[in-house]
């Protein structure tokens, strides 16, 4: 693709963005297009690190504040996420509207309230008018007039973001659209479409990871035209087909505090909301280990979300000193939200080599049965409680085991799942004496949920982005009151 003079403006809300597009190779074939603008958050103290990572010739420019929401748009935007949620109605969406509001009494009552209209709302026509009357009050807001001078001062080609739900996003949306801009976004995780609030912005264009993401974003966004529907993968997966990240065995182990001669068992952590047992079945495991009901004598490397700043293992690393930590390298505010923590570069690396060196990996329905899948490494789901009565009020199995988007790995048997510890210990003993247990059903599972092959996702995006200039302005730049999706 030959270099234009065109310009395109990327919009990296949070840190999941930049671990997806500025540590790849996405913006060194964005640069091919022409001029790349990354409009961002990136905290102060490692922007430097960030910017030197990043190929030169990148714009970088600051998100404007859009802090004072307001109660209006507060109500509007809840509204309009609690409709969706009822609306589309799986498993997942009405367990997160149904969930304890939590918080001042102030915004309790205005959740509480805007849940009820939500809930009234529960319809297409509902969902469009809450998003539509959202859209038109955020317009208003001075941020939108900022990005409107600046892209007048750009005059970029398209707007590319990375997330589909920040309400900072939602300005530089609106301003492009004025503007007759042409706007896309990506769908950056495989349960969001089925377990979210409704899409933040009146996006143009949708890329989605699988023929299977694209039918559910059709199912649930029915006004979306299929056309500005486009299968791209994911970029989070890119560095897995990248071996020059690899470390040799001996070096892995050397950096990670562990022993090349035995097997190595990865636990990776959830966040502390979704997986309040994670460090008691850290315990499990690792009592399994000793008493040798895991067999093998395996050690076991500990990865915590990457929200989780990871005090709460602190008791079971104390008592279990052979337990490996490595925690994920990125940079915490004070904040345990996916919108306030940051990576650093070093983290791709590291993930990437987790999951080549690691015989086998343990989560409670994480998206990392799908990183270490693409490397064919046996995945055991936790699926038991250690507390009584359980923290959700029903077992594990009957809870997050039936939402959408993992039906999937039941239906195919690409992991197995722990319903007690006897079978963590079961399943753990026959995927280290046999690796190629479900191979097939992983790599089907892979198959389904990635849509192109791994490592071809950034390329795949500058085409659709350049399809996307190719085709012009988006239909209805001049009215926000006639958006849609």
């Amino acid at each position: 693709m030959g270099r234009s003079s065109m310009s395109i403006v990327v919009l990296v809300p949070d840190g999941v963005g930049v671990r997806n597009f500025i540590f790849g190779r996405f913006l060194n074939l964005a640069l091919e297009m022409g001029e790349v603008h990354v409009l961002h958050a990136i905290p102060d103290q490692i922007f430097q690190v960030w910017q030197s990572y990043a190929p030169s010739g990148v714009n970088w420019h600051r998100l404007v504040p859009y802090s004072r929401e307001g109660l209006l748009r507060f109500m509007l935007r809840n509204s309009a996420g609690y409709a969706q949620m009822y609306w589309a109605g799986t498993r997942a969406a009405r367990h997160n509207a149904d969930r304890p509001i939590k918080g001042s009494w102030r915004l309790r009552t205005a959740r509480r309230m805007a849940r009820l209209v939500g809930r009234a709302a529960a319809c297409r026509v509902g969902v469009r008018l809450l998003n539509h009357l959202h859209w038109r009050a955020a317009f208003g807001h001075e941020a939108v007039q900022k990005y409107v001078e600046l892209f007048q001062s750009l005059k970029p080609r398209v707007l590319f973001c990375s997330h589909q739900r920040p309400a900072s996003v939602l300005p530089v949306v609106l301003a492009a659209r004025k503007l007759g801009i042409p706007t896309a976004t990506f769908i950056f995780s495989w349960d969001n479409l089925t377990s979210k609030g409704s899409i933040i912005a009146p996006f143009d264009h949708f890329l989605v990871w699988s023929n299977l993401m694209r039918e559910e974003l059709l199912r649930y966004y029915p006004e979306v035209p299929p056309e500005r529907v486009h299968v791209i993968g994911t970029p989070q997966f890119d560095p897995y087909a990248d071996e020059s990240l690899i470390w040799s065995r001996e070096e892995f182990f050397k950096r990670v505090g562990g022993d090349p001669s035995r097997p190595i068992i990865c636990y990776s952590g959830g966040d502390t909301g979704t997986c309040p047992e994670d460090p008691a079945h850290v315990r499990v495991l690792m009592e399994l280990i000793r008493s040798r009901r895991i067999r093998g004598n395996p050690q076991v490397v500990l990865r915590p979300c990457p929200v989780d700043e990871g005090s709460r293992y602190d008791a079971v690393r104390r008592d279990y000193p052979e337990l490996i930590y490595a925690p994920p390298a990125w940079v915490h505010d004070g904040a345990s939200e996916w919108s306030q923590v940051t990576p650093l570069p070093e983290d791709v690396r590291l993930l990437a080599n987790l999951t080549w060196h690691c015989d086998l990996n343990i989560n409670m329905a994480s998206t990392m049965t799908l990183d270490f899948a693409i490397h064919d490494k046996p995945v055991v789901n936790i699926a038991f409680d250690v507390a009584d009565p359980p923290p959700f009020g029903v077992p594990l199995w009957d809870y997050f085991y039936k939402f959408d988007h993992y039906q999937p790995v039941i239906e195919l048997g690409a992991a197995r799942f722990a319903r007690s510890p006897d079978e963590l210990a079961e399943h753990v003993n026959a995927y280290l004496e046999n690796p190629s247990l479900d191979r097939e059903a992983r790599r089907k599972l892979v198959e389904l949920e990635v849509g192109v092959p791994i490592g071809s996702s950034s390329e795949r995006i500058v085409q659709v982005l350049a399809g996307i200039v190719g085709a012009g302005k988006c239909t209805s730049a001049s009215s926000v009151a006639n958006t849609q999706g």
